[in-house]
């Protein structure tokens, strides 16, 4: 084989693979700034030529009003969040009144992910090991979806109060993460699962014949495998996990969160409609820091992603 045919099989060398990974995140962020700046467009645009009382079909609504009241301007919105919260002397901008309360979810849902983690990694490892558990689990596992979250939380936190032992004392806090897991667990358990069982026969066979064990397999073979199928299941899981946060958040009633002031901001719509979309465009952010948060580690697990390399 000549030269040139050994770099062919070899594919690009590591700086091209590089130039090419940093172009495609380029065009990524272009694309994601292009889209954020059609839905203000197409905003502003409704509000301009629409009816004053939406569309109505019937005697339904299909599309909302455009007064002020019901669309307030982008740019109205965006100046409010500059704004004190409220007239007091001592109140603090809106901005910042939205952001520590978006942390304080940020960090209920980050335990709701961590729980949903192990949850789901560990289902995934025994439904990939003993095939009569995943046709026992799965169906349950899916059908936990579909129970109504906002029906469940209150149900959830009138079990954690009843829970103490010895010192311990369940905090409403805890109720919040444990929704949080339990929409989070699914799609990595899913995810889990489908990597796991992704390596080719002859690559399990040959670990055989190795007489590598149940756990080396899983460790050396299965695990990195199915990093391409987790880090999907783990972005996903982030979002599901603040999702849940948010809603358990307004069910429960549980103060210094984003759910709350989006429910208490709603409630002065009538005076102020740029507050209320404040904590909105807060639980927007949260899900993208969320989501980027575990685009990190995919960045650190690039090794053992697939990457499809051009001819």
């Amino acid at each position: 084989m000549t030269a040139a045919g050994l770099i062919d099989a070899a594919g690009p060398p590591p700086s091209l693979r590089r130039r090419r990974v940093g172009r495609r995140r380029a065009v990524g962020w272009l694309w994601g700034a292009a889209g954020l700046l059609a839905v203000v467009a197409v905003w502003e645009l409704y509000k301009l030529l629409g009816p004053a009382n939406g569309v109505v079909i019937g005697d339904l609504r299909v599309l909302p009003r455009t007064t002020d009241l019901a669309m307030p301007h982008v740019w109205d919105m965006a100046a409010r969040m500059l704004e004190p919260v409220t007239s007091a002397a001592t109140a603090r901008p809106l901005w910042l009144e939205v952001a520590l309360a978006a942390l304080v979810t940020l960090g209920i849902a980050a335990v709701g992910w961590l729980v949903g983690l192990v949850v789901g990694i560990a289902l995934a490892i025994v439904m990939q090991r003993w095939r009569i558990a995943e046709w026992g689990l799965l169906p349950w596992i899916i059908l936990s979806q579909t129970v109504p979250l906002i029906a469940f939380a209150p149900v959830v936190k009138s079990w954690g109060s009843r829970v103490q032992l010895g010192p311990f004392e369940w905090q409403d806090w805890m109720s919040v993460a444990l929704i949080a897991s339990y929409l989070a667990f699914f799609p990595i358990a899913v995810g889990a699962l489908r990597g796991l069982q992704s390596p080719d026969r002859i690559h399990t066979e040959l670990m055989h014949t190795y007489a590598a064990g149940t756990w080396q397999t899983l460790t050396r073979l299965r695990f990195p495998a199915a990093v391409p199928y987790l880090i999907p299941a783990l972005r996903l899981g982030a979002a599901n996990a603040v999702v849940g946060a948010v809603v358990a958040e307004v069910s429960t009633g549980l103060q210094g969160g984003i759910g709350r002031i989006l429910i208490q901001y709603a409630g002065q719509a009538s005076g102020d409609p740029s507050k209320a979309w404040g904590p909105i465009f807060g639980a927007i952010a949260l899900g993208l820091v969320a989501a980027g948060s575990v685009a990190l580690l995919g960045v650190i697990l690039s090794n053992y992603r697939r990457v499809e390399v051009g001819a």
